[in-house]
């Protein structure tokens, strides 16, 4: 998202998720599975896990609930088998977009996928058709107001590779996957605690988007991110305030 509506963006995505509890649970459920089962249950030696069950614990998901679904998913008790699937896609005016999904069925998530993208203005893409405009990275984002000076000390120590300030104030910090953790940890020990903290794709460069096709862009990300098995969808598009 562009500089000038990064923070506004920010604020309306928490806005949304506060309305979406009980699909933030399943989400941080989910994301706790593939974790676990990827790389095995033990927090320590998980990073992966230790991010998913800290994201589970900032949306009050139960600690029970989280220990149960660890054990599902390292075989100690039975639960349903969760695959990762990625599709890309062209949204209004040729904005790029990006769905991660977790799915038991992936024909069902591949139909809901591409009805949303038909119905609602875009076009489903094919694999890697738009994931070379995106940067996986670790990024950290404080609010406007924050000490740009001590942010950037702290985490160029730590090991981030950029510090970015946004035109409306928010400073951006940018990692590399595997030094995400090492960097947020060094930041919040420096009592800088980021309003997000997430490993993501990052678009690289963005298209502004206003009126008619802004509120088309924005019913079709809602649309997806509503769809159950969709875990995450980042886009390019900036959207006005």
């Amino acid at each position: 998202m562009a500089g000038h509506s990064k923070w506004a963006n920010i604020q309306h995505r928490k806005g949304r998720q506060d309305e979406k509890r009980g699909k933030l649970w399943t989400r941080a459920i989910r994301e706790i599975m593939v974790a676990a089962k990827d790389g095995g249950g033990d927090l320590s030696a998980n990073p992966r896990l230790r991010l998913a069950v800290e994201k589970a614990k900032a949306v009050n998901l139960p600690a029970d609930t989280i220990k149960r679904n660890i054990d599902k998913a390292t075989g100690n008790l039975e639960g349903v088998n969760y695959e990762e699937i990625r599709y890309e896609g062209y949204g209004i005016g040729g904005a790029a977009i990006i769905i991660d999904t977790m799915t038991d069925n992936r024909v069902r998530t591949v139909a809901e996928v591409r009805h949303a993208f038909t119905k609602h203005g875009g076009n489903m893409g094919t694999e890697g058709s738009v994931a070379f405009q995106f940067k996986h990275c670790g990024q950290l984002i404080f609010a406007p107001g924050t000490s740009e000076d001590k942010v950037m000390e702290v985490a160029l120590d730590a090991g981030a590779e950029d510090v970015i300030t946004d035109d409306d104030g928010a400073i951006e910090v940018l990692t590399a996957p595997g030094d995400f953790e090492a960097v947020k940890n060094a930041l919040e020990a420096a009592g800088l605690k980021p309003d997000v903290a997430e490993v993501t794709m990052r678009a690289e460069n963005t298209i502004e988007l206003a009126g008619d096709d802004a509120a088309k862009m924005q019913k079709l990300l809602d649309v997806l991110e509503d769809l159950d098995d969709v875990q995450d969808v980042y886009h390019n598009a900036a959207l006005p305030d």
